[in-house]
């Protein structure tokens, strides 16, 4: 069956080459396609700088346009990670009550310099961290009710670590929980 006889009149698709110079997409991406990739990842969500230049690198972008995209970007206020760090500190701790401890770990995996970590997890002292912690214990004491104390005590404290609260906050928050929940620690009397 010839090419003009099939339906459509189309020839079938061919395959690249497997050796030789049209094997290969020699050509690394220009600047405008590196453009594209760091407008379509910061219209996703908020990201770093350095993820972005993780991203640019994945797609084999030069690294001399990568540097020169990323400074231009923070030079228009699109890149910033201290702005990024300060939303991720707050949006975290906020909703998922994490602690210092755990936010500085996550603002370290996402390329923060340490310096601008310290400066957004300024927004939150010890009484905002005892605060989320303690209820963060209180809203899991109520799905625990009626099981041993000890074992509450031990599920909660171990909730709280996993966000990255100290053993002394944890503690001291869930025993606070498990007060305001109605429940007296076994052996001792709450104090008045």
């Amino acid at each position: 069956m010839s090419p003009s006889s099939r339906p459509g009149g189309r020839r079938p698709a061919q395959e690249p080459p497997a050796t030789g110079a049209a094997a290969e997409d020699v050509e690394p991406p220009g600047e405008e396609v590196a453009r594209a990739i760091l407008l379509r990842q910061l219209a996703a969500a908020p990201r770093s700088r350095a993820q972005l230049a993780e991203k640019l690198a994945a797609k084999d972008v030069p690294d001399e346009i990568a540097e020169q995209l990323l400074d231009r970007f923070e030079e228009v206020g699109l890149v910033d990670d201290a702005a990024y760090a300060e939303m991720l500190v707050r949006t975290r701790h906020g909703e998922r009550g994490l602690a210092r401890r755990a936010l500085a770990h996550e603002l370290r995996l996402k390329g923060v310099s340490p310096e601008v970590a310290e400066q957004a997890l300024e927004q939150i002292d010890d009484d905002d961290e005892l605060t989320a912690a303690r209820d963060l214990a209180l809203r899991k004491a109520r799905a625990s009710r009626g099981l041993d104390h000890d074992k509450r005590r031990r599920r909660l404290a171990g909730m709280l670590a996993r966000k990255g609260y100290s053993p002394g906050v944890a503690m001291r928050a869930v025993d606070e929980a498990l007060a305001a929940d109605g429940e007296e620690p076994a052996g001792e009397p709450l104090a008045p």
